[in-house]
């Protein structure tokens, strides 16, 4: 039997069956260490092969299907290891606050460095337009030409008081979607807003720290009525960007990338090398220096800072 994997909590999986049964699943004992290199081999979105256990309600997955992409990134406490957050995706979205938690710039860029990789899509809403003061907007406005203007759609929404939420919605339709962020971003909440008979939990920014506590604790998709799935993931405290070769890095920002046939050099670094055409529209302005700091941050390794 084939099946979509719609939950997973580290040693269970639900699997969705093409009419709509969910059951618990398993993974044969010699599927976990195949050739798998991830600390999950098996994420949200997998289409799988599983069979029924004899006389039992639950089942074995024996087999994973081609992933079409996933995104991943580095395991916080294995670095070696890698955490594959989702697979099979039609975009990303990067829910994302100015306050209260803060989302830093370097942590947007490398969210958006990996779903470049990985050939993803990726969006940007801003959350919590509710607490913004006149400077804040400022901010926000900064923020959103910073991205806008290589490519990335930017939406100001806020989950609480249903601001735009319509413009996120309207999104969704007929795609799978990976909601990621830092814990306290208002992920859960947005996607109370946009599915309320869901009631997922939420959770205050912790004071002494503010960080977001943790509400969400494993991956889980849900089925959109006008079509569609929405993910919902943990937060993500730091994200570190894995798989990428240096020489390749520059590929993933896309306006590096429109300039990078004028380097004098094939295999320019993008550091200080003569006749950079990347570095000659940085001078110029026409390259954000926090964009740039990023591509030097991740080339050099220290990526995963929140």
């Amino acid at each position: 039997m084939q099946g979509l994997i719609t939950k997973s909590t580290g040693s269970w999986y639900q699997v969705q069956t093409p009419d709509g049964q969910k059951i618990d699943c398993r993974i044969k004992g010699k599927f976990r260490i195949k050739g798998i290199t991830t600390t999950n081999p098996i994420a949200v979105g997998d289409i799988v092969d599983f069979e029924m256990e004899p006389d039992r309600e639950d089942g074995v997955i024996t087999n994973l299907r081609q992933r079409k992409n996933y995104i991943i990134r580095k395991a916080i406490n294995l670095s070696k290891q890698a955490q594959i957050i989702a697979a099979n995706l039609d975009q990303a979205i990067l829910v994302v606050t100015l306050a209260s938690p803060r989302t830093s710039l370097g942590f947007i860029d490398r969210f958006l460095v990996t779903a470049e990789a990985y050939d993803i899509p990726a969006r940007l809403v801003f959350n919590k337009l509710d607490l913004f003061s006149d400077e804040g907007l400022e901010v926000l406005a900064d923020y959103k030409a910073i991205y806008e203007d290589i490519g990335y759609p930017c939406f100001e929404v806020s989950a609480i008081e249903g601001t735009n939420i319509n413009q996120v919605q309207d999104l969704l339709k007929d795609k799978v979607t990976l909601f990621s962020g830092h814990s306290g971003v208002g992920k859960s909440s947005l996607i109370n807003a946009l599915l309320p008979e869901l009631e997922l939990r939420t959770n205050m920014v912790s004071d002494w720290s503010d960080k977001g506590m943790h509400t969400t604790t494993f991956a889980e998709m849900f089925e959109l009525p006008q079509g569609g799935f929405i993910i919902d993931t943990p937060g993500i405290r730091e994200l570190g960007v894995i798989d990428i070769e240096k020489q390749e890095l520059g590929h993933f920002f896309p306006e590096m990338r429109e300039r990078m046939h004028d380097c004098r050099f094939n295999n320019c670094r993008h550091i200080n090398e003569p006749g950079c055409a990347v570095l000659e529209a940085l001078e110029e302005g026409e390259i954000t220096l926090s964009r740039y700091e990023s591509y030097l941050s991740i080339y050099h390794g220290n990526d995963t800072r929140a």
